[in-house]
């Protein structure tokens, strides 16, 4: 199978990018499942069920979130009902939501989605290696195909976490920074990997906020407040293929296009 895991969806310039270029990706890879980090899909920081809504009518299958998952006060009710929206696992028992989820393709593929935040440079919450373990084990007989969004700002525990999974699951795909890495590879045992998926979002901006804020936030250390910037998009991502019968990945493609 082939499926297309897309890096931070960034408020509506972002979704946009995701509307301009997805159908086309659809067709020219023949995809079977569409995966986007969607934590900052709305207006820059959180989800809402409406943003959520048009990114699946957009031809997106399965959203997953990171630190901001919480931003938007709606999402504590809606997690909790919404089959196709994973968070990261590793929260404390409590949180809406689910951190693992099986999703079937229309090709009548289970695949696991699992999504975990990392803790260094963020809020320390619950091993994500200890829950990686957890979450495997619960998906596991129920899916061959096994995906990982790993929402971490630090490239080492990226890095270790993939290791720490390689040969157990069919990909481990970093996001959050909004930068592209160009270290996509296949790990032993078949787990594609890539340190960070990039951004969909404005191009000419600091990781999606208006470049001045950033510039003016570095300059005066002033508490300014983040605005998504406006102009050019970048739509950022990865196609892989894996095979079904072993879960095992074969390939992975870096997607980066703009318009």
């Amino acid at each position: 199978m082939r499926l297309l895991m897309i890096g931070d969806v960034i408020g509506s310039p972002g979704r946009n990018a995701v509307k301009v270029n997805l159908e086309g990706l659809r067709r020219e890879f023949n995809l079977q499942l569409v995966i986007a980090n969607g934590e900052n899909a709305a207006g820059g920081n959180g989800i809402t069920r409406e943003v959520a809504q048009e990114l699946f009518a957009m031809g997106v299958d399965v959203l997953t979130m990171g630190n901001h998952v919480w931003n938007k006060k709606e999402a504590f009710e809606y997690l909790a009902h919404e089959t196709r929206i994973v968070r990261p696992g590793n929260y404390p028992p409590g949180a809406p939501g689910s951190g693992a989820i099986v999703y079937k393709t229309r090709q009548n593929v289970k695949v696991a989605v699992i999504n975990l935040a990392g803790r260094t440079f963020l809020q320390s919450i619950d091993c994500p290696f200890r829950k990686a373990d957890e979450l495997i084990n619960q998906v596991k007989e129920e899916a061959g195909v096994i995906l990982v969004d790993f929402h971490a700002e630090a490239t080492s525990e990226k890095m270790a976490l993939a290791w720490y999974l390689a040969g157990r699951v069919s990909a481990v795909c970093g996001t959050h920074t909004h930068v592209q890495t160009a270290d996509e590879r296949i790990l032993p045992g078949g787990t594609a990997y890539i340190t960070d998926l990039g951004m969909t979002g404005p191009c000419d901006s600091v990781i999606g906020v208006k470049k001045e804020i950033a510039i003016k936030r570095f300059v005066t250390q002033l508490p300014l407040r983040y605005e998504v910037a406006a102009g050019p998009f970048q739509f950022n991502g990865a196609v892989i293929d894996i095979d079904e019968e072993t879960g095992e990945a074969t390939a992975i493609r870096r997607i980066q296009n703009y318009g």
